[in-house]
């Protein structure tokens, strides 16, 4: 049956079956020890979901029952053959293919021209030191899981989580550096739009248009 595999939890639940059987609170606790849940979201509730739309579609089921004392009763889920294929094809599509994401940090740039530059500015450099501070964290995870001994393999993610942090880092650094120096393409035509701004800090759009398309006049004719 086909399926969508938009939901990274569902990746990670086979995973964990493929390993052993588990209930779904013994899911939870091993993707938090290891860390996982730094890169999947994760919450009890849909967790359960998750495990519910698998045996939906054949790809886990129910192996067992089990109780601990006055707990109430668990499900032991196992991976189905099928269930066995698809984490299979499933992982080796993610790491083959790239495809488009939507960050909400991008989202937040296109529509960067709503805030005036100033603005725009204090709140990129608050930026920079939560990345930085981000940084240091993740390093120091790092550190600390290459003094237990574990093998790089297992913290793969954190490198590349590194490798995003110093890229976005550098951007935003690079960014907030232009803006404020003014040597970034269009921050004066940018100044202009918010101080013709309206009382409630509304810009004309029709004005907008309008100068932008003088500057890109100005851009092509050249000096």
């Amino acid at each position: 049956m086909a399926r969508s595999r938009s939901n990274p939890l569902a990746l990670a639940v086979l995973a964990l079956l493929w390993e052993r059987p588990m209930h779904p609170y013994e899911m939870s606790m091993t993707l938090r020890e290891r860390g996982k849940d730094e890169s999947v979201r994760l919450n009890f509730g849909s967790l359960y979901s998750v495990v519910d739309s698998l045996e939906k579609h054949g790809l886990v089921a129910a192996a067992s029952t089990e109780r601990e004392g006055n707990r109430p009763q668990r499900t032991v889920y196992r991976i189905t053959d099928e269930g066995s294929r698809e984490v299979v094809d499933w992982l080796s599509d993610l790491l083959r293919t790239p495809t488009k994401e939507f960050p909400q940090f991008e989202a937040a740039l296109s529509f960067l021209p709503l805030l005036p530059p100033d603005d725009a500015v204090r709140l990129l450099r608050l930026r920079v030191v939560a990345l930085e501070r981000r940084q240091a964290a993740l390093r120091g995870s790092l550190d600390e899981a290459v003094a237990t001994g574990l093998p790089p393999l297992f913290t793969v993610e954190s490198e590349f989580e590194g490798a995003l942090l110093r890229a976005e880092l550098d951007f935003v650094t690079d960014l907030v550096t232009r803006l404020g120096d003014g040597t970034y393409p269009g921050v004066d035509l940018w100044r202009r739009f918010h101080a013709d701004a309206g009382p409630d800090g509304r810009i004309d759009q029709t004005a907008v248009e309008e100068a932008v398309t003088a500057y890109i006049q100005s851009v092509r004719s050249g000096p």
